[in-house]
């Protein structure tokens, strides 16, 4: 027993021409059937992509919903190719029969974890049971003009909106538009929110970790592999060269570090490379993580120097090259955005100053909370070190510790006297290994992370498909609605003055009498996760949102509606708004 539909994506270069699904009833059983899907790939006229690359089928247990994900890889597809895919049982159903209750694809076209060049195409199929009588009935539709809504899960356990016969059948849904009769979409159409792999969850909206990405998760289930064989230190060496990209270095002296740890590790590195015992460090304070950053100098026999800013504000230039001008500093640190205050430095102007008070001061910047988010020019503005993380706006799953440094500071490291006193963090373990992978040579000191490179692979290159400045565009026009938001609902910020606010996070004081868990276990059961203070002097008087990533890249998501009409809801149920 079996149908077939056809579909066609117009807007994109591969076809799924058809799908079939065949029923086929164990026998001696009429609760435990088993459903396969043979799918017809063919190459449209301006492609020739989608060979099969891995085959993903999941089924609940208990469930008598099924989802398959195929992904596609780069090859010359001169002829359809079929697909025969075994799906598991769909357990135990209430009839013998299973009707076909909503049939969805889609294409994605920004490269793959493995491959350079590959085209995603996901097909999704959900089964339910039906009458005894029904007939396996497939229902096809055109994505961009017939969206499945319930499909906006893996597992929909909503009811179609079509009604079944008399005979138990589904009504016959209208054949799809001819490919070049589909209309435009018009420019106010709202988009169909894109189904997903993730199943539902409360949208987190911390300052990081972050939402990811569908296709950033799958990579994370990339087969295990060699990290020395070639295949991985391609995808490392890949890696590391958009890092470059994205920190806008061109310079072949500068060095990218990828290592398997947290943003604290970005300070171990700093501070065991670049600075020996009894070296002068100058530490401009903006919130919570430049007392750790200080402490991490003091742990390694440095001896920082604090520039405290009023809560909210940051150290102003004047007060800077006072500073600079009072010592000989070999470090001055600047924490990009403070996670614990939501203030942005401003990191040109800064640079600017210390060049020209300083010259031989190192500038390290902290940018675990920028990075990807807020412009950084690596280059143009002369930055010795940038640390971050890839669990912000990267968006990618913690667990890597990125780091950006110049020739000058790997040329201070070389002349160190002094040996490092961090063995995993040390420089002269990781340097030859960082130029080698970047070569796309086999090397190893300690083993890497091969699927958090690959999910940090998918991250970049979803990054780098658009233009840096429209990314960090969206997210200074995402940050402008959320903070007027906050104002309209009689809220004020940490960061008072505007050039103060980053662009990632907005810090917001509650009411007068509130406190965070006043307030965090409403919006959590309105489906948001907000954080809660940090800074230790307030901690009890503030909430934390964060605004970046696919959060504000992918506008169907509505997240960021969804946290200020939650934010709002909240304050009115304890009496606040």
């Amino acid at each position: 027993m079996g149908a077939e539909a056809h579909s066609f994506l117009s807007r994109r270069q591969t076809a799924v021409e058809s799908i079939a699904v065949r029923y086929k009833e164990k026998s001696g059983s009429r609760q435990d059937e088993a459903v396969d899907t043979a799918i017809t790939i063919h190459p449209s006229s301006s492609s020739s992509s989608s060979l099969l690359d891995h085959i993903h089928s999941r089924a609940p247990p208990r469930h008598p919903h099924i989802g398959c994900f195929l992904e596609t890889v780069n090859s010359d597809l001169s002829h359809p190719t079929r697909l025969q895919v075994p799906l598991p049982s769909t357990g135990k159903l209430a009839a013998p029969r299973c009707i076909l209750r909503a049939f969805a694809l889609n294409s994605r076209r920004y490269p793959s974890p493995s491959y350079p060049s590959r085209t995603f195409i996901s097909a999704f199929v959900t089964l339910a049971p039906s009458r005894p009588t029904s007939r396996l009935n497939l229902l096809s539709g055109h994505l961009d003009s017939k969206p499945f809504l319930e499909l906006n899960t893996p597992f929909s356990t909503e009811r179609s909106a079509l009604q079944e016969d008399e005979q138990g059948n589904l009504a016959k849904e209208p054949s799809p538009p001819e490919p070049d009769k589909v209309p435009e979409p018009q420019p106010d159409t709202p988009k169909p929110h894109p189904m997903s792999t993730q199943p539902p969850h409360p949208a987190l909206l911390i300052p990081g970790p972050i939402e990811f990405d569908d296709a950033v998760l799958q990579s994370m289930s990339h087969y295990s592999e060699s990290h020395v064989g070639q295949p991985f230190v391609n995808t490392f060496g890949d890696v590391l060269s958009n890092l470059r990209k994205l920190f806008q270095t061109t310079d072949p002296a500068s060095q990218p570090f990828v290592l398997s740890g947290s943003g604290t590790l970005g300070w171990d590195q700093v501070a065991a490379n670049l600075a020996e015992p009894g070296d002068d460090v100058l530490v401009l304070h903006t919130g919570y993580f430049a007392d750790s950053f200080a402490d991490c100098f003091e742990t390694y026999g440095a001896k920082p120097t604090q520039l405290k800013a009023p809560i909210g504000d940051r150290p102003q230039l004047d007060e800077v090259e006072k500073a600079l001008k009072e010592k000989q500093y070999k470090i001055l640190t600047v924490t990009h955005v403070d996670t614990s205050t939501g203030v942005l430095s401003e990191i040109q102007a800064l640079s600017e100053l210390v060049h020209r008070v300083s010259p031989d001061t190192l500038i390290v910047v902290d940018g675990v909370c920028s990075v990807g988010g807020e412009e950084i020019k690596f280059d143009e503005w002369k930055l010795d070190v940038v640390l971050t993380a890839t669990q912000k706006a990267i968006g990618c799953p913690a667990g890597l510790s990125v780091l950006m440094a110049s020739g000058r500071a790997i040329e201070v490291f070389k002349a160190r006297k002094t040996r490092p006193t961090s063995y995993f963090g040390s420089w002269k373990n990781w340097l030859p290994i960082m130029q080698n992978y970047e070569a796309k040579k086999a090397s190893y000191f300690a083993t890497p992370s091969p699927q958090l490179v690959h999910a940090l692979d998918t991250a970049l290159k979803q990054i780098l498909s658009r233009p840096l400045e429209q990314r960090f565009a969206d997210h200074k026009a995402a940050s402008q609605k959320v903070k007027k938001a906050v104002a309209d609902l009689g809220l004020k910020q940490l960061a008072s003055k505007p050039e103060n606010q980053a662009n990632t996070m907005t810090a917001i004081y509650l009411p007068e009498g509130t406190t965070p868990p006043d307030v965090i276990p409403s919006l959590l059961k309105k489906g948001v996760v907000f954080a809660g203070g940090l800074h230790k002097e307030i901690a009890s008087k503030y909430i934390r949102l964060g605004h970046m990533g696919v959060s504000v890249t992918d506008p169907n998501r509505g997240d960021l509606t969804k946290a200020v009409n939650a934010l709002k809801e909240s304050l009115v149920e304890i009496g606040k708004a």
